[in-house]
C-alpha cells in the first residue's frame, strides 16, 4: 500500500492545487471571451447592412441634386395632378366589364363576314420560317394549357390533329380574340374548361398570325398559313363575350 494516499496533507495540497489550476483556466476563459466577444451576426444583420449602405449612397445622392425642401414641395402637387388626372376614352377597349352598356353593343354588333378569310393558300404552299420562329415564341403562353407538344390537358383539348386547328381560319382568329367558352368537341372528346379560355388579343396581328400558322403546322398538323391581315379583318370582335362552338363554323 502507497503511504502517500493516507497522507492528509498531501490530499490536501492535491486539492488546492487542482483548485487552483481550475481556477486560472476560467480566468483565461473570461479574458478570451472578454476580448472576442461580438454581437451575434446573423444572415438578417449581414444583408441589412448592406442595404443600409446603400439606403446612405441614394439618400446622399438625392440630397446632392434635390433638396429635401424642393421634394416636400412638389410631392403635393404631384398628387394633385394624378387625382386630377381622367382617363383617355377609347373607342375599341381591350377588356370590358360584363354586363356593361358597352360590353352589350358589342355583343349586338352583327358578325364579321367570315367567307374571305377562310379562302386562304393551299396547305401545301411553303411556311416562312420568321412566322414559324414567331409562332413559337407565342405558343410558350398557349403550352401551359394545351401542352408543350398539343397533346392537351385536363384543363384544355389537344391540338395535336384537332379538326379545329386545321379547319376555317376565321374560328382560331376569334377564339384568339375573344376566347372560347361552353364545351367543344375535339376528336370525338367533348371539353369543357372551367371558365373557358381567355382572350389573348393583346397580341399583334403578326404574332396572333404567328403563333396560329405555329399550331396548324406543327404536332403532325399540315395546313396553310395565318396572315395578318386576317387576323387584322376581325379585330372588330374584341371586347366581345368568349366565342361558343356553336358560333364558329363547324371544321
Amino acid at each position: 500500500m502507497d503511504p502517500s494516499r493516507d497522507n492528509l496533507i498531501i490530499r490536501f495540497t492535491t486539492f488546492w492545487w487542482a483548485l487552483g489550476t481550475f481556477f486560472i483556466f476560467a480566468v483565461m476563459l473570461a479574458v478570451i471571451w472578454l476580448f472576442n466577444h461580438s454581437d451575434p451576426t446573423t444572415m438578417e444583420d449581414a444583408a441589412a447592412k448592406s442595404r443600409y449602405i446603400t439606403k446612405a449612397k441614394i439618400d446622399a445622392a438625392q440630397a446632392a441634386n434635390i433638396s429635401p425642401e424642393v421634394l416636400d414641395a412638389t410631392i403635393p402637387k404631384l398628387a394633385k395632378q394624378l387625382a386630377a388626372t381622367k382617363p383617355l376614352a377609347v373607342e375599341q377597349p381591350a377588356q370590358l366589364v360584363p354586363g356593361s352598356d358597352t360590353a352589350k353593343k358589342l355583343a349586338s354588333a352583327p358578325a364579321v363576314d367570315t367567307k374571305a378569310i377562310d379562302v386562304s393558300d393551299a396547305a401545301e404552299a411553303p411556311i416562312d420560317p420568321a412566322v414559324m420562329a414567331i409562332g413559337k415564341t407565342q405558343f410558350l403562353v398557349c403550352a401551359a394549357c394545351h401542352g408543350q407538344n398539343g397533346e392537351g390537358s385536363p384543363i384544355a383539348p389537344p391540338l395535336a390533329g384537332s379538326e379545329w386547328v386545321k379547319g376555317p381560319i376565321s374560328n382560331l382568329i376569334r377564339i384568339q380574340l375573344r376566347g372560347l367558352q361552353g364545351p367543344i368537341s375535339v376528336k370525338g372528346t367533348e371539353y369543357n374548361m372551367p371558365g373557358g379560355m381567355a382572350a389573348l388579343a393583346y397580341q399583334t396581328d403578326e404574332q396572333i398570325a404567328g403563333v396560329l400558322t405555329y399550331v396548324r403546322n406543327s404536332f403532325g398538323n399540315k395546313a396553310s398559313a395565318v396572315k395578318p391581315e386576317q387576323v387584322a379583318a376581325l379585330r372588330s370582335e374584341v371586347g366581345k363575350p368568349q366565342v361558343s362552338a356553336a358560333e364558329l363554323t363547324k371544321p
